[in-house]
């Protein structure tokens, strides 16, 4: 019904001939604002961003979202479908989500939007719609990106081994509190050896550490391949472009794009989140810098950076029933790689799996699953209740318990994990973790025998046509 409403409302305003010359532009702009903002603000709690896509987000206003996200969900959706950053409030997303499958127009949801045009505030968004007046990237932009030459750099070793049908391992690192490059060269020694590449945090739970680029322009000195996390939660798109370029100009090609966790689980709760952009936004303004050579703006870039662009999924998460297409939104931004959140449950992994081979998603991009040794049953039963996106079932807290050494036994728990992924169809590696403890990380990897093996299906030729850095 509403769906109707505003289509219905939306076609007459455009059929009618609107009276510009008799009121006035700033007074027909003054007209249209109040009354969108009583009309949408009642019906759809409206925010008045200037650029509404009720119609794609199932009559969701996606800027009540407390990350600003315009092609959600995030990772940390709580398994009641509430929002990681207020648990009393519903998922902006899941709601979206919902209700797009009630609507005619419902697959207009899968539609990558841009970020917001944060001038357009408090602005008739229907007005403009009429008149056509939505600022627009210049096309002589467009037409000159193939003449910008792409920047050389080194051999990437992580998708080397991904193009060459090996099951890759990945873990990650989190950066010290430390201006002293040895702590993390000492931490990443420890794994230089056993994976393919090393994550480097950004501010993971919101919590300040040495930069992520920092780290992994020291790993790239050191001959390591580093993945570069960049999280939207900390920068504008000024800030976000700029680092990109630092990055490939430093020898960095591997940079995994995140929206980033709430501000107010980190040491920092007193901060404001920028969230000018959000992953697939984020992700798309790499693929347009690397494939179109031009900032979001428009403005031409002399040389385009050489990138290797990775995304985060989390299967284990509300609403499980979309994370496969949310998944491949994010493949159509640009993803090239997929990192998922922390699997403890192969059953709801297998079914997400089983969705992107249907999807022919395996073909385009390349699936590294999140694994990780739990050290107790009340680790887990914690990481469960305050983590929003993680979820362990009861069997494997009941295991736990049931050890004599529930270190010993997590590890092993985390090993036969890690055999049973490598037999999932459509699995391209895994991505280790365990949180500051290295060490931990190189004997699961090592004890699990996963290094050298041949992946069973390897990438098919949608993907190998698609651009490599």
């Amino acid at each position: 019904m509403f769906e109707r409403i505003y289509q219905g409302l939306h076609c007459l305003l455009i059929r009618r001939r609107v009276p510009t010359a008799v009121l006035g532009s700033k007074h027909l702009e003054s007209l249209f604002v109040f009354g969108e903002r009583h009309l949408k603000g009642l019906l759809f709690d409206c925010r008045m961003c200037g650029q509404c896509i009720l119609s794609a987000t199932g009559m969701s206003c996606p800027v009540n979202c407390p990350k600003l996200m315009r092609n959600g969900p995030c990772g940390g959706v709580r398994p009641d479908g509430n929002c990681e950053v207020d648990a009393e409030m519903r998922c902006v997303w899941v709601e979206a989500w919902a209700g797009s499958e009630r609507m005619a127009g419902g697959s207009a949801i899968n539609v990558i939007q841009p970020p917001l045009d944060f001038r357009l505030r408090d602005t008739s968004a229907w007005l403009r719609s009429i008149t056509g007046s939505s600022p627009q990237v210049p096309v002589k932009a467009r037409r000159e990106a193939a003449r910008v030459p792409m920047a050389a750099t080194r051999e990437n070793h992580l998708e080397e081994v991904l193009r060459a049908g090996q099951f890759a391992v990945t873990a990650e690192l989190s950066p010290p509190d430390s201006a002293d490059p040895r702590g993390a060269l000492r931490k990443a020694s420890v794994l230089s050896e056993m994976v393919d590449a090393i994550n480097i945090t950004d501010g993971s739970g919101a919590n300040c550490h040495i930069s992520s680029m920092s780290v992994a322009a020291l790993l790239v000195n050191e001959g390591i391949t580093p993945v570069m996390q960049v999280t939207c939660r900390d920068r504008n798109r000024i800030a976000i472009q700029g680092d990109i370029l630092g990055a490939a100009a430093l020898g960095i090609s591997n940079l995994l794009c995140l929206t980033g966790d709430a501000i107010g689980s980190g040491d920092h709760p007193d901060a404001v989140a920028v969230c000018d952009l959000d992953s697939i936004s984020l992700l798309d303004t790499a693929r347009t810098m690397r494939d179109e050579g031009r900032f979001l703006s428009g403005r031409m870039l002399t040389s385009r950076p050489n990138l290797f662009l990775g995304a985060a999924a989390n299967p284990f998460s509300p609403p499980y029933q979309i994370r496969a297409l949310h998944l491949a939104k994010k493949v159509s931004a640009g993803a090239q790689f997929i990192q998922t959140q922390y699997c403890f449950d192969l059953p709801m992994l297998e079914r997400f799996m089983g969705q992107i081979r249907e999807l022919e998603l395996d073909q385009r991009c390349f699936i590294l699953v999140g694994v990780g040794p739990l050290p107790s049953a009340r680790t887990a039963r914690w990481m469960r209740a305050s983590v929003p996106g993680i979820h362990i079932p009861d069997q494997v807290i009941d295991r736990l318990e049931r050890a004599k050494d529930p270190k010993r036994e997590g590890r092993q728990m985390c090993i036969e994990l890690i055999q049973q992924i490598c037999e999932v169809e459509g699995i391209a590696g895994i991505h280790v973790m365990a949180h500051r403890n290295e060490e931990l990380i190189a004997d699961v990897i090592r004890e699990s025998a996963v290094r050298g093996l041949q992946r069973k299906v390897s990438p098919g030729t949608k993907f190998a046509g698609e651009t490599k850095s």
